[in-house]
């Protein structure tokens, strides 16, 4: 019986919180929301798409560097320890051997697609940063009379409807 009761009530509030966080089509306003009328809810600097750019470009070259198991402990003419190993398993017919390749071909693959991930977001936020500051110039050269000064914001207006 108490179950069925604190059962009931745990339903309820579920029920109440669920339907007061779906929202659709509208930005969360409200304690604790930052996005407010006529005030923009998202910002970003060239300087932010810089800095993430420059740790993408950092998680690649680290991860090129160290995430190479396969050639891990071997020289330039050689395969590394663990697909040695993996073959030599190979040799005397434990079926590891060929596990073990198969999860460094896997180990392999996934690197690779984490590696390409994070070249093309620096590349893409190298892109849209300097595709941003062309952008900006051009609308601030728009927005100047030929003798160089800026137009006024009367002047503006007369364009907005």
């Amino acid at each position: 019986m108490a179950f069925n009761s604190e059962w009931t009530e745990l339903m309820s509030a579920a029920r109440a919180q669920q339907s007061a966080s779906m929202r659709l089509n509208q930005a969360i306003s409200g304690p604790g929301s930052t996005s407010t009328a006529g005030k923009a809810d998202l910002v970003v600097t060239q300087d932010d798409l810089g800095a993430v750019g420059h740790e993408a470009f950092r998680l690649h070259e680290q991860l090129r560097k160290k995430a190479d198991i396969a050639s891990a402990g071997s020289e330039k003419t050689e395969s590394g320890s663990t697909a040695r190993a993996a073959k030599e398993f190979s040799t005397h017919q434990l079926t590891m051997g060929n596990e073990l390749l198969n999860t460094l071909s896997v180990w392999g693959l996934q690197v690779k697609t984490v590696l390409q991930m994070c070249a093309h977001i620096s590349n893409h936020l190298d892109y849209s940063r300097k595709q941003h500051e062309r952008d900006d110039k051009r609308i601030a050269a728009s927005l100047q009379h030929r003798d160089g000064t800026a137009v006024s914001v009367s002047e503006i207006s007369k364009y907005v409807k």
